[in-house]
């Protein structure tokens, strides 16, 4: 069992001892979650692909739930392509214990089994593992919730993966009642607001591979 610092919270996975960098997140409504379940929301970093304007017209509550950040102390930021985010001015020189991607998703392009929609979601998930490596600690671990079962599983999470020298440490059952408040958004079409089905699915877990390291210090 790990031992708990003092004044130390968690949920789910994570810890309030933990500086967490947090892509992706629709309406917000996840980092909201861990930061009203830590008291504070100061060692979080929240952020999404949306601008700000384009977030306020999506989702019906981003607006709130990015106040409410704030006031908790979280920083928030717009506009973050995870596929570019190592190069972003409020995060090249910062390094996180914890770098959350839930739900990763290209965009409704046509059916999920259909190849070409396949091939999209992987290049995202490609793009964030080749950016997420730079903005870990060295023990840190990044953290990709996901649906599994077919068509979910032909994105091969882990080859993507190994492909910046980043290896799995383990999987475990993503509970969403863990995180009150989070409401999963589809984020993209005339339905962006709406919510999606996300069982099964599971919290992926890697690490950078020792090799990583050295070609982090060498790159």
């Amino acid at each position: 069992m790990v031992k708990r610092r003092a004044g130390e919270k968690r949920v789910g996975h994570y810890s309030s001892a933990q500086s967490i960098l947090i892509v992706g997140d629709g309406d917000f409504s996840f980092s909201l979650a861990l930061a009203n379940g830590f008291g504070s929301g100061a060692n979080l970093v929240a952020t999404s692909l949306d601008s700000y304007v384009a977030l306020r017209s999506k989702y019906s509550e981003g607006e709130s739930n990015i106040m409410e950040l704030k006031r908790l102390g979280c920083t928030v930021l717009h506009g973050v392509d995870v596929k570019t985010m190592k190069f972003h001015a409020d995060l090249k020189n910062r390094k996180f214990d914890r770098i959350v991607f839930n739900f990763p998703h290209a965009g409704f392009k046509g059916r999920e089994t259909e190849v070409h929609v396949i091939n999209s979601h992987k290049e995202l998930v490609r793009g964030f593992f080749r950016n997420a490596r730079y903005l870990l600690h060295h023990h840190g671990e990044i953290h990709v919730s996901h649906k599994t079962g077919h068509p979910y599983d032909r994105w091969d999470l882990e080859k993507l993966a190994s492909e910046s020298s980043i290896v799995t440490t383990g999987k475990a059952r993503f509970q969403k009642q863990d995180y009150p408040g989070y409401n999963q958004k589809r984020g993209d079409g005339p339905k962006c607001n709406k919510s999606f089905k996300i069982d099964p699915c599971c919290t992926f877990k890697f690490r950078i591979s020792e090799a990583g390291d050295d070609y982090i210090l060498k790159d």
